[in-house]
């Protein structure tokens, strides 16, 4: 069984920097693409980024770049999202997810679909 816990997430105020923890359990986690989105409510589930299976690749949703970085720690089981210069329309749940079937790509783990684990979400709210 894959359980997903993300931490990390409260209250901000614009212009912070946010990071966020994603500790997986589930054996081999350095097999699994890891992803991160998020859902404003309201509003749709958005891509963020994902990371692939060694770190060494990642894709982030346009909106993004430049702001986000995605990296992990096959070590510690542990996926990480930094944000920086919040805004408050980053208010929103973020989740982690896994994609544990054969190796796609960070390019082509852009939508929920192709995730099979979620973590259940760590809420961030960024005061103006």
């Amino acid at each position: 069984q894959v359980q997903l816990v993300e931490s990390g997430g409260g209250f901000l105020q614009t212009g912070d920097s946010l990071k966020l923890s994603c500790l997986v359990s589930g054996q081999p986690f350095s097999t699994y693409t890891m992803g991160w989105f998020r859902q404003a409510a309201g509003k749709e589930r958005e891509f963020v980024g994902a990371v692939d299976t060694s770190g060494s690749a990642r894709s982030f949703a346009d909106s993004f770049l430049g702001r986000v970085y995605i990296s992990r720690d096959n070590a510690k089981n542990t996926v990480y999202l930094t944000m920086d210069k919040l805004k408050p329309e980053d208010t929103a749940v973020y989740y982690c997810a896994a994609h544990v079937g054969p190796s796609l790509g960070v390019t082509r783990v852009r939508h929920a679909r192709e995730y099979d684990y979620w973590g259940q979400g760590t809420q961030v709210t960024v005061s103006s």
